[in-house]
């Protein structure tokens, strides 16, 4: 398999927003999705309260990812693990070793291979995509239209629609088994879909602090400048 691109990388670490605020209680998401039908609301509400008592998480993944015309083009595995609010370490293990870590203030992407890591600042790297929940200053419903989707593969399915039209990607899916979070499926403008599947899930594991925290290994190339 080809190894996973950098830009792909940077746009499933931005699309874990959805899970790293800390979510509005049910009654306050309710609120904030009246203006939509009562069915969306209804949905909205649903996930909110999904995500509302989840504080962390800890699971292995498989990622795919599907051309336009659905042919496998990529693949990997590795490790997840995300705490609220904000914080969250995604593990490339297999083809190749590459490591996405948000500390909070910052996204750093390191590269094994090419001994090389991107870093920007989180509000920086909000800008350029729909990603506005990693700040932790709005919930799922004021970004994004939410819709239940049709169960598939054991899973309940909730479609989210970005509200913004500068996005990156045209529709986030995810997929639950009971409370727990078992899948991830986005759709880009080139109608590319990336589905990642979680599995050993963890949910609100006690995660240690140095899981989310980064220093440049001596000799990398750095590209960018953190927030300090």
């Amino acid at each position: 398999m080809n190894k996973i691109t950098t830009v792909l990388a940077w746009h499933l670490a931005l699309a874990l927003a959805v899970l790293s605020p800390l979510a509005l209680p049910a009654q306050q998401a309710t609120a904030t999705a009246r203006p939509a039908k009562a069915s969306n609301a209804a949905s909205a509400a649903e996930l909110e309260r999904y995500l509302a008592g989840l504080k962390s998480f800890e699971a292995q993944f498989r990622q795919t990812l599907h051309d336009s015309r659905g042919r496998v083009t990529e693949q990997a595995d590795g490790r997840l693990y995300l705490e609220k609010p904000g914080r969250f370490r995604w593990e490339y293990r297999e083809p190749n070793e590459q490591l996405i870590v948000s500390d909070g203030k910052n996204l750093w992407l390191f590269d094994v291979e090419l001994e090389q890591v991107t870093v920007k600042p989180l509000d920086a790297s909000l800008a350029m995509t729909p990603a506005l929940l990693l700040a932790g200053q709005a919930s799922v419903g004021e970004s994004f239209t939410i819709e239940a989707a049709p169960a598939a593969g054991g899973m309940k399915w909730f479609a989210l629609t970005p509200r913004r039209q500068d996005t990156d990607f045209t529709r986030l899916r995810l997929g639950f088994a009971g409370k727990d979070l078992r899948a991830m499926e986005l759709e880009d403008k080139l109608q590319q879909r990336t589905l990642i599947v979680f599995s050993a899930v963890k949910r609100n594991p006690r995660l240690g602090s140095t899981l989310f925290a980064f220093v440049p290994p001596q000799g990398v190339d750095v590209i960018g400048t953190p927030q300090r």
